[in-house]
């Protein structure tokens, strides 16, 4: 079994005051004056050293005794490790709880303007790195462009004025006649005019009163790119014996 040193050179106690609910776990030396201690205690738990009580206790909370020759060294008390150190603040000044209650510490405080004026800031940081929403916004952007550019090579493989068919979800293909591809003030991208075959569309070519092409009312449409098959699509006609 091995032998307990009698003088350890350090001691493990636990550190309680007056002043808090608190505690925390130290080493000292075994060697450090009670006077030493108290300046060491002072910046642990807030306490006054000139005003300071201390008191040891065992690992059960029993007091032992009263440490009060600033000039002993610890190790000349029965500390053992596991015992606790408990400070009493003699200032009367201090009150329990004083440095745990937030609400006494005065602010600092930066408008939301000021804020993202500042380089050195978290968000700025976010900003530079394209981290969180930034690289969102950022990918959304680029996205965005990619879609322009290809909406817009779609667009321009579609000649004005040839035959064309158009395929949207959830009806049938409808046949018509390329009048207009390019940007329209009402929606964003790339659009194509078609007046179709029968009155099937939504509009005669205007909307809003800016007008982009000329048919009867009902057969014009605005359809995006990807919609419209351009090649030889002869016009449907229809007589009163395909009707029964």
């Amino acid at each position: 079994m091995a032998a307990v040193d009698a003088n350890p050179s350090y001691l493990s106690v636990s550190v309680t005051s007056s002043l808090s609910d608190f505690g925390s776990q130290k080493r000292f030396p075994a060697s450090v004056t009670i006077g030493e201690l108290k300046g060491k205690l002072e910046l642990v738990t807030g306490a006054t050293a000139l005003l300071m009580q201390l008191q040891l206790l065992d690992a059960d909370g029993k007091l032992i005794c009263e440490l009060d020759n600033d000039d002993a060294p610890l190790g000349s008390y029965p500390v053992q490790d596991g015992f606790r150190l408990h400070v009493i603040d003699k200032d009367p000044s201090k009150k329990v709880g004083e440095f745990e209650d937030l609400t006494t510490v005065e602010k600092y405080e930066i408008s939301d303007t000021a804020y993202a004026k500042r380089t050195d800031s978290v968000l700025a940081f976010k900003q530079r790195m394209k981290l969180g929403r930034f690289a969102d916004k950022e990918k959304e952007s680029q996205g965005g462009a990619e879609e322009e550019e290809r909406e817009k090579a779609e667009a321009d493989a579609i000649p004005v004025g040839s035959r064309c068919e158009v395929t949207l979800a959830k009806s049938s293909p409808r046949r018509g006649t390329v009048l207009f591809v390019g940007k329209v003030h009402f929606k964003p991208g790339y659009w194509v005019g078609v007046k179709y075959d029968e009155p099937l569309g939504k509009n005669d070519g205007s909307v809003d009163g800016k007008r982009y092409f000329e048919c009867p009312p009902k057969y014009g449409a605005f359809v995006k790119p990807k919609s419209v098959k351009v090649g030889d699509f002869p016009e449907e006609r229809f007589s009163d014996e395909d009707e029964m």
